[in-house]
């Protein structure tokens, strides 16, 4: 196993930047998981660090050793594509040993690794047959299966699961975290789906136009997100955000929220006139809270174990909350909602974290 560090990390293709300055220390050990929006460039610096892609400027150090002039095939790390990339002409046995033969490896020691990597991933009974025999889930632990025979010192995922149809993605993510449980070795793992980035992860890294927004873990980034960038993309249903005009005076600072009744901010330790508030849908809750407003119901998503209320202000905006899924609601219904201030996150013009100190408060 092998931890792995990037100091002012770049790419870029001609005038275009695609990696700016990027500074990581990957743990050896870990599961980390970079996630974030189309074209940040999560997927470019996997392939960084594979070798797969020239670094413009900076240092990939696998260990302690720097690997920049390294080609991909002296890395000691092992890829898995969203593409299977199976060959079709061979069984599964063959596919899991045709790298290891290249390398010219021992016959017993091949087997003893394919078979190996067969009882991890639970494929013995597979190994005779074609890849036009298997099911999605069964292609994807052979390509994962190729990866572990290698015995790498870093596993590389880039989008693996993107092929697969819901209930496998849920299936394998379940069945990748168990493999990591096993093996111990160092996992990084790109996805644009932050449900898998959440659910996997020892620590997240959120990457946007090729810079890291925040480095966390799974439980940081949900519950103290460091702009409204990461407020927004991490949690599902997404965050409630409501813009904020901020009076101060005497020390006290009173927040306007349009459709909403005043309400004071006890503490706050920024000067700023306008903010945006934001709320979890799981926070606000039907029936009132510290904070109140009335609305109308514009939609109803029942999913069975809880109930995604649209609910919409006077002022036009439209709040969601997320019920636990035993009361029965109707669209077009006057509803109370309402939310502590212990569950608001404050974010400056800027975008950055305010961090309140949180006291009883009352509505005005």
């Amino acid at each position: 196993m092998a931890g792995l560090t990037l100091r002012n990390v770049g790419k870029r293709y001609g005038a275009l930047s695609i990696i700016q300055g990027l500074n990581l220390d990957i743990h050896d050990g870990e599961f980390l998981v970079l996630v974030g929006p189309s074209g940040c460039g999560k997927s470019t610096l996997l392939r960084m660090i594979a070798g797969l892609e020239e670094i413009s400027e900076g240092t990939v150090s696998i260990g302690s050793k720097v690997v920049n002039d390294l080609p991909a095939s002296k890395r000691e790390l092992s890829m898995v594509f969203q593409s299977y990339a199976l060959y079709p002409h061979m069984s599964v046995r063959k596919n899991l040993a045709f790298g290891l033969q290249n390398f010219k490896m021992a016959r017993n020691e091949v087997e003893r690794r394919v078979a190996e990597a067969a009882r991890i991933l639970q494929i013995e009974h597979l190994m005779e047959r074609k890849p036009r025999q298997l099911s999605g889930g069964q292609k994807q632990r052979v390509a994962i299966g190729r990866a572990i025979v290698r015995e790498p010192q870093l596993f590389l995922f880039d989008e693996p699961l993107s092929n697969l149809d819901a209930e496998l993605r849920v299936q394998m993510r379940a069945e990748l975290a168990s493999l990591y449980a096993r093996l111990g070795t160092t996992m990084i793992y790109v996805t644009h789906d932050q449900v898998e980035a959440m659910t996997m992860a020892t620590r997240i890294v959120v990457l946007r136009g090729g810079k890291i927004e925040q480095v966390g873990t799974p439980q940081e980034l949900y519950t103290r997100p460091q702009n409204l960038f990461v407020a927004g993309f991490i949690g599902s249903p997404k965050i409630n955000m409501l813009q904020a005009t901020i009076a101060h005076s005497n020390g006290v600072a009173t927040a306007r929220i349009a459709g909403m009744p005043a309400f004071v901010i006890p503490d706050l330790p920024t000067a700023d006139p306008a903010l945006t508030l934001c709320v979890r849908p799981a926070s606000v809750q039907v029936g009132g809270g510290e904070v109140t407003a009335e609305g109308t119901i514009k939609l109803v998503e029942y999913l069975g174990s809880e109930t995604l209320l649209h609910i919409a202000l006077s002022s036009g905006q439209t709040l969601l909350v997320s019920d636990n899924g035993r009361t029965a609601y109707r669209m077009g219904d006057p509803v109370t909602i309402g939310f502590n201030l212990s569950d608001l996150h404050y974010f400056d013009s800027n975008g950055q974290r305010v961090e309140a100190v949180q006291h009883e408060s009352q509505a005005q």
